[in-house]
């Protein structure tokens, strides 16, 4: 069998090495009510999983009617910190995943860069991504643009096309896919399989598949 082409492998954080979004889904309900804006957490899972802080806050501001001011979320950061202190724990599978991984690996994620550290540190996976982690914060756009996983791959020195993205919602496959790398859509968690469906993307439901999947990408 020919070796796969795959030199890197480039992970999303929540939901995908860190079980935070159904935390985040619960937080993010409880913060729309208090602004006056309330979503549904189906819709909420539906629209903002996955997505930018700038499609969250445009959404709540077009329902809300009006403007938020800038770094409104400060105010509500201590109640995700709370619960994550509280309930938050690796994706079932994914250390052993990354024990298993000879390719290199890194994090690249919508959120800021503190918060990605720290829920690393809370699920005890820190170690395998010192020195690797990539935030929007370092880009122009979030995902689902494709600057993110570009910006990882050039700093991992390495081409999009020899790069695995492994994501658990619809911004991060659109974003993988137009920055052309092989997609990995994890399904295991909120985001059903249909939402992750589509051209150049394996989706899958069982972490601990992913090493025999990432063997089976064709070279370009």
């Amino acid at each position: 069998m020919a070796q796969s082409p795959v030199e890197l492998v480039i992970f999303g954080c929540d939901g995908v090495l860190v079980d935070s979004e159904k935390i985040c889904v619960k937080v993010d309900a409880m913060i729309m009510a208090d602004l006056g804006c309330a979503f549904t957490e189906a819709e909420i899972i539906e629209r903002f999983v996955g997505s930018s802080t700038e499609v969250y806050t445009a959404a709540v501001e077009e329902r809300l009617g009006r403007r938020l001011e800038k770094g409104w979320q400060r105010q509500y950061e201590h109640l995700y910190e709370a619960a994550f202190e509280a309930e938050l724990t690796a994706v079932d599978g994914v250390a052993e995943v990354l024990d298993r991984l000879t390719t290199g690996v890194c994090v690249a994620s919508n959120g800021d860069h503190a918060g990605i550290r720290r829920s690393l540190e809370l699920a005890g996976l820190t170690d395998h991504f010192e020195n690797r982690i990539f935030s929007a914060a370092d880009v122009r756009r979030g995902k689902p643009a494709p600057d993110l996983f570009q910006h990882a791959a050039r700093s991992m020195g390495v081409q999009p096309e020899r790069c695995a993205v492994i994501e658990d919602s619809a911004y991060g496959v659109q974003a993988a896919r137009t920055a052309g790398m092989s997609a990995f859509g994890y399904c295991g968690g909120l985001t059903p399989a249909s939402r992750l469906e589509g051209p150049g993307t394996v989706v899958f439901d069982d972490m601990r598949n992913l090493p025999e999947l990432l063997a089976t990408v064709s070279a370009y």
